[in-house]
């Protein structure tokens, strides 16, 4: 079934017997099952899982789990009612027990293998039998697939337990990880971005596991302590979960011939991959080659347009390989993700993550993820020359792409019809002189302040006189505050705010349009790391209050709330949260 003719339910679902009802595993009865798979999916132990698409696997349920929250907004969009997050057998299925499903759900899951390459560089030696067959879905286990309101989704458990990718690891996911997953997840969505969405998260009353983080205040960049932490289990859904990683692990069994179904099995997930996320784009009547060639390019507008996204937002994904690479082209794997405050080009939230994956290279490697894209799909092109040299163009046309991606967003968040190269790169530069909160400074600017006085809100020094603690100058101060008024009065003459030619009924049109359109690009609030250590921890203690709090905040990213709402969420960050591990900086440890 396409997506263009899937069948529309109307009625909310409030049972797992309803549930049922809309339940299709496309991906089971399409692709193949590693043939070494147990029948009854107790497969925990790490393991070379060499060929076929998926492994079944049971997951491990947690132990006493409590309702946290669930995706209100998913929810609706699934056609689910609100209750049904309560219920046992709800709790108990998005905990893990898929004892609890109707007879005609399957009892196992299924997780994937993928292969890795960091910055288009193929690796195999983090697999622990050095051959790229233990990579993939360690402790993820996707559990269902259905249909609803015309559309196809796919539920995968994360922190479910241990698969046959876990390298040895538990397969748990902690709460602090999970929270951060679950609302990011929805405050992407809510900005407008495509993403992974947020479905459920329950937690452990009982079960707990030791991780490395960080004590409190330390400045430490990597963890410098083990804490105890209560498990949890999120629910993240998805069109598909088929990542760059995946393509390119069947891709390369094709390149060495390690089986003689290699390229039926690349073919067949290419041909999935289609069927899932780009039916709408393809014709399924077409050759094989003209349809591969549809999807390259459908890929290369959702990537340069979600990458153009992230920067217009200050997001930065920290660990872009091709192994979190979404084939679909939406953002996946919110693990070492965070929000730019402090304007900075090279701001890289994940100790482990490098400049070559902060905020301003992302363009970079996404680029280099698409040509690993690229790559997976020349083996069944390999007699087709044509569309082997169209695949080229299309490669080599990313950059060019990606460019006129980011001029478009520069220019929207700026108020203009087109970007200013001189503009822009002044601006950018007195943005990190400065230096400015990357949210609060094009808010304020979207509001088209006359003088730089309301700009001052976003400032993290105080332009007005001396400052001891940098020991700049007040002539130096002065000097920069000449610059930011030269550079405001020049942007004003670009957007034509006050363009002596038009009436100032015009003038006052023209500015509430513009204003309004800035206001739709620049959010007022940003899921900031510092908001999320607190709802993690008083979670930890049993109150989950501040986390429904910071869900119904960022599900309004761009509005306007209420006074009390905005005095606690847009500000500044505190100075004392400044280099404080688990908060300006954090391992991966979840």
């Amino acid at each position: 079934m396409t997506q263009q003719h899937l069948p529309v339910n109307r009625h909310a679902i409030s049972t797992l017997e309803e549930l049922a009802n809309v339940v299709d595993y496309s991906l089971l009865r399409t692709l193949t099952c590693d043939p070494h798979a147990t029948t009854d999916g107790n497969d925990h132990a790490p393991r070379q899982v060499s060929s076929g698409h998926y492994v079944p696997v049971k997951p491990t349920p947690i132990a006493n789990p409590e309702y946290v929250a669930h995706g209100r907004e998913l929810f609706r969009d699934l056609g689910f009612d609100d209750s049904l997050a309560r219920t046992d057998g709800f709790v108990r299925l998005f905990s893990g027990d898929l004892d609890v499903v109707p007879e005609t759900m399957s009892k196992l899951g299924w997780a994937c293998g993928y292969a890795l390459s960091i910055y288009g560089t193929e690796f195999d030696r983090q697999c622990p039998f050095q051959t790229g067959n233990g990579y993939g879905d360690g402790r993820a286990i996707s559990v269902l697939e259905v249909v609803t309101r015309g559309q196809r989704w796919e539920m995968q458990l994360k922190g479910a337990g241990r698969t046959p990718y876990c390298r040895g690891a538990d397969g748990r996911a902690v709460l602090r990880s999970s929270v951060r997953e679950f609302l990011a997840q929805e405050h992407m969505h809510a900005l407008g971005i495509p993403t992974s969405r947020s479905l459920s998260l329950y937690v452990s009353k009982t079960e707990t596991v030791d991780r490395p983080w960080y004590s409190d205040g330390s400045e430490s960049m990597n963890p410098d302590t083990l804490v105890r932490e209560p498990v949890a289990i999120s629910t993240r859904v998805a069109p598909s979960f088929i990542r760059v990683g995946q393509l390119e692990l069947f891709s390369r069994r094709v390149r060495k011939q390690a089986h003689s179904n290699a390229r039926e099995e690349l073919e067949a997930i290419v041909s999935h991959l289609i069927e899932r996320e780009y039916a709408d784009v393809t014709d399924r009547e077409t050759a094989i080659h003209e349809q591969l060639v549809a999807l390259a390019l459908a890929f290369l507008d959702r990537l340069t347009s979600l990458v153009a996204d992230w920067m217009r937002v200050g997001y930065c994904q920290g660990n872009f390989n091709s192994d979190n690479c979404a084939a679909g082209g939406f953002t996946l794997d919110y693990g070492p993700f965070g929000f730019c405050e402090v304007f900075d080009r090279h701001y890289q939230p994940w100790t482990g993550g490098g400049r070559h994956f902060c905020f301003a290279n992302q363009p970079a490697a996404a680029e280099r993820n698409f040509r690993t894209f690229c790559t997976t799909l020349r083996p069944l092109l390999e007699h087709a020359p044509e569309a082997l040299r169209q695949l080229d163009e299309i490669q080599d046309d990313f950059a060019k792409v990606m460019g006129e991606k980011l001029e478009r967003m520069w220019a929207s968040k700026l108020g203009l019809e087109s970007v200013n190269a001189e503009l822009l790169a002044e601006l950018q530069t007195l943005m990190t002189t400065t230096p400015v909160d990357y949210t609060l400074f094009f808010r304020e600017r979207s509001a088209l302040p006359e003088s730089i006085e309301p700009l001052k809100r976003s400032f993290y020094v105080d332009l007005s006189g001396p400052d001891a603690s940098t020991a700049r100058p007040a002539r130096d101060k002065r000097a920069t505050e000449e610059r930011w008024s030269e550079w405001l009065a020049e942007w004003r003459s670009l957007a034509g705010l006050d363009d002596p030619g038009k009436s100032e009924t015009e003038r006052a049109g023209w500015r509430g349009e513009i204003s309004a359109r800035m206001k739709r690009v620049n959010p007022k609030y940003a899921l900031r790391e510092w908001f999320l250590v607190p709802a993690y921890r008083r979670a930890a203690a049993g109150d989950y209050s501040l986390i429904r709090e910071l869900q119904a905040v960022m599900s309004r990213p761009y509005a306007e709330q209420s006074r009390e709402i905005e005095e606690k969420y847009y500000r500044l960050k505190p100075a004392s949260l400044f280099h404080v591990g688990g908060v300006s900086h954090y391992s991966c440890s979840s």
